[in-house]
């Protein structure tokens, strides 16, 4: 069999395999238990192994450019439209190897160990926020039951929560005093595991230089800099700074008909966690900053005042 193109439907057991040659006809197809496909692939001839981008599938693409073949990730969404008829696994493995052959297909870049490291790590963090997150607002629904109104924000909630802990209310019963104190206890916990992490992220920022360059850009910090790097590394994926922004669902919808073009809005699509974490950075720019005499600041008070 001369295989050109490799298309892999990846599962968590089972992987569907679906092979073209230099015509594009399907010359193979196989399933492969999950825990052998890496001994399939280091005995196949150098060819194109084209995957969908999902979990596991970065350390296989690290994988095949070790074998000599060339790895091509893409989104599930852009190999949707090239399934035939049913889906199944094996339409979805021959459709990933067609859309892999398709000249404006856009892939996605091979991340690293490192860049994967740095993501679970942001993964982690973003995990412990929101379960902070979930217990102060359970915290507050408990206290407001008894009559207990605290303040705005979340410093000002655990410094109430500690004082009611260690003092007590006359409101609440010992069965809640309990929970309470418990609570407090769970929150000082997490809140020194997210500094752990802090720590260590702002370690990581001082030591590569990609990310103290874009530390040089006002509003982005070390976790926005690390977050960057890890989801997109260099950038070499995008051909322009728009082409991350839309990426990124930070740029208006366009529907476009009879040549008429509409503006319906930021899309939303794209790498929540990132976009967050803009939108936080530009806040600061906005709000924060107090001397607004540079150019960014400048062109941003423009559109403020333009609104």
């Amino acid at each position: 069999m001369d295989i050109k193109v490799l298309g892999i439907d990846l599962g968590k057991t089972v992987c569907s395999l679906a092979g073209l040659d230099e015509a594009g006809a399907v010359v193979f197809r196989k399933r492969l238990q999950r825990h052998r496909l890496l001994d399939f692939l280091a005995t196949l001839p150098p060819c194109v192994v084209a995957m969908e981008a999902c979990g596991g599938a970065h350390h296989i693409g690290r994988f095949c450019l070790e074998k000599g073949h060339e790895p091509r990730l893409m989104s599930p969404l852009y190999v949707r439209p090239y399934v035939k008829v049913h889906k199944n696994d094996d339409r979805d493995a021959e459709a990933i190897a067609e859309a892999a052959t398709r000249p404006t297909m856009s892939f996605v870049a091979i991340k690293s160990e490192e860049q994967l490291d740095l993501q679970a790590l942001h993964r982690a963090r973003e995990r412990l926020v929101s379960d902070r997150t979930r217990l102060i607002n359970q915290g507050r629904g408990f206290l407001m039951e008894r009559g207990i109104r605290v303040g705005t924000g979340r410093h000002v909630f655990q410094k109430e929560l500690a004082r009611l802990a260690s003092e007590g209310a006359a409101d609440l019963s010992p069965r809640m005093r309990l929970l309470v104190t418990d609570m407090a206890s769970e929150l000082d916990v997490i809140n020194d595991r997210v500094a752990a992490i802090d720590a260590e992220i702002k370690a990581l920022a001082r030591t590569d230089a990609d990310m103290q360059r874009l530390m040089e850009i006002p509003g982005i910090g070390p976790t926005i800099a690390t977050a960057l790097v890890a989801t997109v590394g260099t950038g070499s994926s995008f051909g322009k700074g728009r082409d991350l922004a839309a990426w990124l669902g930070l740029v208006p919808r366009q529907i476009t008909t009879g040549g008429k073009a509409k503006l319906i809005g930021i899309s939303k699509h794209g790498n929540r966690y990132l976009r967050k974490l803009f939108i936080h950075g530009a806040r600061t720019v906005l709000h924060l900053v107090r001397d607004r005499t540079s150019p960014i600041t400048a062109w941003a008070d423009g559109l403020i005042c333009a609104l």
